[in-house]
């Protein structure tokens, strides 16, 4: 807590209005991608099951966000995922990422219509092609929160999610939530990857349009 100004009113000065300009490692993300090589494993009464999946994913900028000093830009994001050839929601997310540039702190949140929310929080270079952040259920600031059902049968105790921005113009990621399963001693890793190739670019932020 020491790291933070003793001025905790004052917003910072000459803010650049283009956050397409200011996403550090969240720049390879903006846009409308689709992935249709998803790779979900999950747990079943009989044990692990191995799921294929299509998504789409929409990242968007969102304008200059500031706590009083502190900077942060964005990209605020809807997941969509079916299982291959459906037109059922397999799974549904949104959330925002966020990256500030003074401190090369990554923020990632999440919701999904389940009854669960989490943010993750890692730290990388302005320049970086992969990253990674976490959250932990015990932890105060990132950490996880779950509806009643959800912490009794599938208590999370952590997720976290690695991203890379490859050099085909694709990105990927590699995700792992570490289920405590009501019955089981040890823990169950539900596990998510997938390849996102673009469908179309961002729309630039409103204070940058305008």
């Amino acid at each position: 807590m020491s790291d933070f100004p003793s001025d905790i009113y004052t917003e910072p000065r000459d803010i650049d209005v283009d956050t397409l300009r200011n996403l550090g490692p969240l720049t390879g993300l903006a846009g409308v991608w689709e992935g249709i090589r998803g790779l979900d494993v999950k747990p079943k009464a009989e044990g692990p099951k191995k799921q294929t999946y299509v998504e789409r994913i929409e990242l968007q900028p969102i304008d200059p966000q500031t706590n009083g000093p502190q900077l942060l830009y964005g990209l605020r994001y809807h997941t969509h995922v079916v299982k291959p050839g459906q037109v059922k929601t397999y799974h549904d997310q949104v959330g925002y990422w966020l990256w500030e540039p003074a401190t090369g702190t990554i923020i990632h949140t999440l919701s999904i219509p389940r009854g669960q929310i989490a943010m993750a929080s890692g730290r990388a270079s302005a320049d970086a092609k992969s990253f990674e952040v976490v959250a932990r259920a015990d932890d105060l600031c990132f950490g996880i929160r779950s509806a009643p059902f959800l912490e009794h049968a599938f208590r999370t105790t952590e997720f976290r999610i690695q991203v890379s921005v490859n050099d085909d113009g694709t990105w990927s990621y590699d995700e792992d939530t570490v289920l405590m399963i009501r019955g089981q001693s040890e823990p169950f890793h539900h596990t998510d990857r997938n390849i996102l190739s673009k469908l179309a670019e961002p729309t630039p932020n409103p204070l940058a349009r305008g």
